[in-house]
């Protein structure tokens, strides 16, 4: 089958035809089911993002379309089982915003920015409800953790992320600080805490709980300061790589390796690293 490249998005669902045709698609595309698919999802998520933080628009369009193929294998999956196709995940974007910005779509005008907030939380828990009608209509139980006011966080989000939804859903009924230094407070509270159980001698999974309840509380901080943790952390992350990168080459350059250095030698390099990054 002979197939070229298109700005088209029929061509793509094309070519996503042809990969699960029986006989004469792919045999690895063949194969593969929603759960085996999920994780490629997840990367493909992360690889935007990691363009978009790289600066790099040529990777971005690249990554993009990576990202779009995998909603394209998941219609079409759900397209063989006779579910839904591509033009239903349209359909059913466009309809909820269009739905949900009625003062853009709509004749609703001149909302004030926490009308509109107040106005996109009620059209929200509408869809909610009609879609609880949905699932039972067609016989589907809903999952423990989707019930009550922090309902509609998934479970599979990267957890500093899912801490800060939870916390946000939270604050939205007032079950929050409102200054960032009181969330300071606490996370020297949880430290001390981490630091009684490791005085108690407490079991590793105890000692772990304390650790959490710490994450939590630095997750809470980032959100009072509008920084997210995971981009934060990913920042952070790169930053030791350039600086242990620079410990490893310095140690080269004066014929030891990391092994036969000391920890005080590697803790200088550090902080030169650091004095040359500043």
């Amino acid at each position: 089958m002979s197939m070229t490249p298109s700005r088209d998005i029929t061509g793509l669902l094309a070519i996503m035809a042809a990969l699960r045709t029986p006989q004469s698609g792919c045999p690895w595309d063949l194969e593969q089911t929603y759960e085996t698919i999920a994780p490629y999802t997840i990367e493909e998520a992360y690889e935007v993002v990691d363009a978009i933080e790289r600066g790099d628009l040529a990777d971005l369009r690249d990554e993009l379309g990576d990202l779009l193929l995998q909603v394209a294998f998941h219609a079409r999956m759900a397209q063989e089982e006779g579910r839904f196709d591509f033009g239903d995940v349209v359909h059913a974007i466009t309809s909820k915003m269009i739905r949900r910005h009625p003062h853009v779509f709509g004749d609703t005008r001149d909302l004030a920015p926490d009308e509109v907030k107040a106005l996109w939380g009620k059209i929200k828990a509408e869809e909610k409800a009609q879609k609880r009608t949905e699932h039972a209509a067609l016989g589907l139980a809903e999952e423990p953790h989707a019930k009550g006011h922090l309902s509609g966080v998934p479970t599979t989000m990267p957890a500093l992320t899912r801490a800060v939804k939870l916390q946000a859903k939270a604050s939205t009924v007032g079950f929050d600080w409102n200054d960032a230094r009181l969330v300071l407070a606490k996370i020297r509270e949880e430290a001390d805490e981490i630091e009684a159980v490791l005085n108690e001698g407490a079991s590793k999974q105890l000692v772990a709980g304390e650790v959490g309840d710490l994450l939590f509380a630095v997750a809470n901080l980032s959100r009072h300061l509008n920084a997210d943790p995971e981009a934060s952390l990913r920042t952070t992350n790169a930053k030791f790589e350039r600086r242990f990168a620079y410990i490893e080459e310095a140690l080269q350059a004066s014929g030891q390796t990391l092994e036969s250095a000391s920890l005080a030698e590697m803790d200088a390099l550090w902080n030169e690293a650091k004095s040359k990054e500043a």
